[in-house]
């Protein structure tokens, strides 16, 4: 591994390294090989989006030993004195705790409220709405921003439910980490790589 060091070229400002090294171009193009990124624990850091790096952060993080490989693909990235199998799978070294509370964002109101607008159950062409209208002196908060469709967004305007018969599905709420990680798993992604199986779902309840 230190012959190969010297083959690559890491960002000091990203990585704090003293001394700068090349990735060379792995044979056959693998810029499909990304790894799946397990915590210390080895659960996912995240199923939705899916915790993934580029083969090549993957290798930066190999080479400064902060992550062990787990699986790896059949492609290969060489230097001349060196090879090595790009890896499919890592663990870090180092637990991440999750963060108490989820952020505030559209991504996560829209998998809080599973990707479905809560007047109509749609879940195309997706916007957030506040269901006490901002002119009315909603908020926007958890408690007050639903996932909604941009036809039912205009249709409920700047009413109050009462007065459109517009009730949300599900009453908004600030969710836990875990009700996110839960919903995600619902959402896979369209790739899954043969090798990630075992490592993407095994903490699931076994059925009787």
């Amino acid at each position: 591994m230190q012959r190969f060091a010297r083959t690559l070229r890491i960002s000091k400002k990203e990585y704090g390294l003293q001394g700068s090294i090349v990735v060379l171009a792995a044979a056959r193009s693998p810029d499909n090989c990304p790894a799946l990124v397990l915590n210390a624990d080895f659960r996912p850091l995240s199923y939705f989006p899916l915790s993934l790096w580029s083969w090549q952060d993957a290798i930066k993080a190999v080479f400064l030993e902060r992550v062990n490989i787990l699986e790896q693909y059949d492609r290969k990235v060489h230097s001349p004195s060196f090879e090595m199998r790009l890896p499919s799978v890592v663990s870090l070294k180092t637990y991440i705790k999750p963060a108490r509370n989820p952020a505030f964002t559209r991504f996560n109101v829209f998998l809080r409220d599973s990707f479905e607008c809560q007047y109509c159950g749609d879940g195309e062409d997706l916007t957030f709405d506040h269901v006490i209208p901002r002119s009315r002196g909603g908020r926007t908060t958890w408690d007050n921003v639903v996932t909604a469709c941009a036809p039912c967004n205009l249709l409920k305007g700047g009413r109050l439910p009462h007065q459109t018969g517009m009730q949300p599905r599900h009453r908004p709420h600030r969710p836990t980490v875990m009700e996110l990680r839960d919903n995600g798993r619902r959402f896979p992604p369209n790739y899954l790589h043969d090798s990630w199986s075992d490592y993407l779902y095994w903490d699931t309840e076994l059925e009787p």
